[in-house]
């Protein structure tokens, strides 16, 4: 399991974090959402004992990383965010050494490296210098070293960035597969549907911290619906000024708990403008909505921009 408490950092005015805490149980897929500058990058960091945290502690598969830093690091994998690979040498050299620095050898190393390249669709670049790999398949390949050794814990920082969707499917697959064989893995992605096919738990970061914790039903519960309607010329202009939002092509969108209730009421108000709506839809919230929501509520003392340590 991962499991961080009060966590802080600051470089000078800049709260990077201010009091994050986070708990991932063994088996369990958590989506950290969050924008640029809330933190997931400084918390990774800090996980893989790359920063000293101001206060706060982390302990990983129960060991803590400032007073057992090599035990903590031995059940991690990390995929930054940033390309982190030698890449003047081979794809096949570079994975020889991450998986030697992780006590792999032999005949071991070389069936775990056939493998994994094999789940992120990179057989044919193994022998391939990483410069000479797309910005795809170095985003492919950075992820295929962080789970090379079936690390226990792993931090995915957006692995699919730049991933055909093919390639997309088979890394969420093999995340999944991870996951079900008992690793603890924190994802973050600003690519939201990918959490809803990992049937990830949600944790959203802002300022610093983590403002909302828990299952995708159990965060949605209570959220709005959306009833939208479009029409194939400009709306009526006192139903427009009733609309949450008004899109570039004229699409109205009305935000409700009673979804039915409410199309219902305006279509019969529209009289013989009915006649103009080309589409009448209601949309249950998603994790988009969910986001918006939390992240425009507010989230207490602001954060600043990780400048110069991530994002």
């Amino acid at each position: 399991m991962l499991e961080a408490d009060g966590l802080r950092k600051h470089w000078g005015p800049v709260h990077a974090l201010n009091g994050f805490s986070l708990s991932i149980e063994a088996g369990e897929i958590c989506g950290l959402m969050g924008h640029n500058g809330a933190g997931k990058t400084t918390f990774a960091r800090i996980c893989a004992g790359l920063e000293r945290p101001d206060a706060g502690r982390v302990w990983v598969d129960g060991h803590a990383v400032d007073a057992e830093p090599e035990r903590a690091r031995s059940r991690l994998g990390l995929a930054p965010q940033e390309i982190a690979l030698y890449p003047t040498v081979t794809l096949r050299q570079n994975l020889s050494f991450f998986g030697g620095l992780a006590g792999m050898r032999g005949a071991t190393l070389r069936r775990e490296i056939d493998e994994i390249v094999e789940a992120v669709a990179l057989t044919e670049a193994l022998d391939r210098t990483v410069d000479a790999l797309s910005g795809g398949q170095q985003r492919r390949a950075q992820a295929a070293t962080a789970l090379l050794a079936r690390p226990s814990v792993l931090l995915l920082d957006e692995p699919t960035v730049g991933a055909d969707p093919v390639t997309r499917q088979a890394l969420l697959d093999l995340v999944l597969s991870r996951a079900r064989a008992g690793a603890t893995i924190c994802y973050t992605t600003h690519y939201l549907p990918e959490l809803e096919v990992l049937d990830a738990t949600l944790a959203v970061a802002e300022a610093g911290r983590v403002i909302a914790r828990g299952g995708r039903r159990e965060l949605l519960a209570g959220l709005p619906s959306r009833v939208v309607l479009g029409f194939s010329s400009p709306p009526p202009p006192d139903l427009a000024a009733q609309a949450v939002r008004t899109t570039d092509d004229g699409e109205l969108q009305f935000s409700t708990d009673r979804p039915a209730q409410l199309l219902a009421t305006l279509l019969t108000g529209l009289g013989p403008d009915a006649a103009l709506v080309t589409a009448a839809e209601i949309r249950e919230p998603n994790l988009d909505d969910l986001y918006q929501h939390l992240t425009s509520a507010g989230a207490g003392p602001t954060g600043g921009e990780e400048t110069g340590h991530g994002v």
